[in-house]
């Protein structure tokens, strides 16, 4: 069995190569092309071009890199033409993938087509997924709501677990260990996370700073894990922060001191995004901020349909996690709720409550959800007798 994969960002990277893990178990031999990362190399598969280009978010981001990305859809619509695969698998990025999907289904009808990560239709542009339904067949969905609002236009859609349910989390002892590195023993710990792209951190690493100096607490440190490619931006941006900040370059670090980190922390202020899965998953309360591109928020804030962004408060239906988003994300008002956040109380309690249910419900203690996914495909396929074996 041949299938083509795409992915346009680290966290479909990290959702690819767990995928083709589970197909390598279940269907020996199968093979793969695409458009990947690191994580999807190290599981078989040779990238088109590099995924770093498509990482990109927000209208005003995509609209200087149209050109370039628009000859990178007709290529990869015509590798797909070339490799005739049982299926293609994109993997979130609908901008692009689904432009890809357009110009392959134009090619050849009977293509069959997954998408994983379902979009977040119930939360704004519900027209999306009747357009996606144009060149998709079969949905997997992180979310466990999710599945109905894919069905009721047009197409299959199977829950297959939220990967950050299965990851690992610190022990008592990472947790001891790491303080002792970094010097951090019996000190109140802030983790603060402004993103991991340019635009992001520089809209919220300004924000970010105003808020800690604003915070009383004695003795207060700070840590501040960044991907490689961001680690002298975010340097620079910490270097007048109190709190003597601990920078964590992902490429100087092992994930476990990551891990670590998210384990120690007291609380987290932290930009939207699955960040806060990861910190629910370590059981660590925190305040969420987002300020998008002036032209993105415009946009985007008048199409939303609900009354908070933070998944965490979406799959516990709760609204725990305080979040200041748009023209809410100023120092004066984050600052407080940071504060009670590290005071502890009422607040930090239900949040804990919260982020427990929301781990029970995204599976964690079930299979793996890369396995998960990989039986949906097969599923979805009839078996390893589908076109391409």
């Amino acid at each position: 069995m041949r299938l083509f994969l795409i992915a346009g960002e680290p966290s479909g990277d990290a959702l690819g190569a767990a995928l083709m893990a589970g197909l390598k178990a279940l269907v020996p031999g199968v093979a793969f092309e695409g458009v990947g990362g690191p994580l999807m190399a190290a599981e078989g598969m040779e990238s088109l071009f590099p995924m770093e280009e498509l990482s990109i978010m927000g209208l005003a981001e995509i609209l200087p890199k149209y050109f370039p990305l628009k000859r990178r859809i007709r290529e990869t619509a015509e590798a797909i033409a070339r490799a005739q695969p049982a299926a293609v698998i994109t993997i979130d990025s609908p901008d692009f993938c689904l432009r890809v999907l357009a110009l392959a289904r134009a090619a050849d009808p009977g293509l069959k087509t997954v998408h994983y990560v379902a979009p977040s239709v119930w939360a704004w542009r519900p027209g999306r997924a009747m357009k996606m339904a144009r060149y998709v067949d079969h949905v997997l969905a992180l979310l466990p709501f999710e599945p109905p609002h894919m069905q009721a236009a047009g197409m299959s859609c199977d829950f297959v677990g939220h990967p950050v349910a299965a990851e690992p989390v610190a022990s008592e002892a990472e947790v001891a260990a790491f303080r002792a590195e970094y010097g951090l023993e019996g000190a109140p710990l802030l983790l603060v996370l402004p993103g991991s792209r340019r635009g992001e951190i520089e809209r919220l690493g300004p924000v970010f700073g105003e808020v800690l100096r604003g915070l009383s607490v004695p003795g207060l440190r700070l840590v501040v894990p960044t991907v490689a490619s961001r680690a002298g931006q975010v340097r620079a941006l910490v270097a007048d922060w109190p709190g003597a900040p601990v920078v964590l370059d992902a490429a100087e670090v092992p994930v476990a001191v990551k891990r670590a980190a998210f384990g120690a922390a007291d609380a987290a202020l932290a930009a939207s995004g699955t960040v806060s899965l990861e910190l629910a998953a370590a059981g660590t309360p925190m305040v969420i901020a987002y300020r998008m591109a002036a032209l993105s928020q415009a946009i985007i804030g008048r199409m939303l349909k609900i009354d908070t962004v933070t998944l965490v408060n979406l799959v516990s239906e709760t609204r725990a996690v305080p979040e200041f988003i748009g023209p809410a994300c100023r120092a004066e008002v984050i600052a407080p709720a940071v504060q009670a956040l590290l005071a502890g109380g009422p607040s930090r309690a239900a949040q804990e409550a919260a982020m427990a249910l929301t781990m029970d419900r995204l599976g964690r203690g079930g299979e793996a959800p890369g396995l998960r996914a990989a039986r949906s495909v097969l599923g979805y396929l009839g078996g390893p007798g589908a076109r391409g074996d």
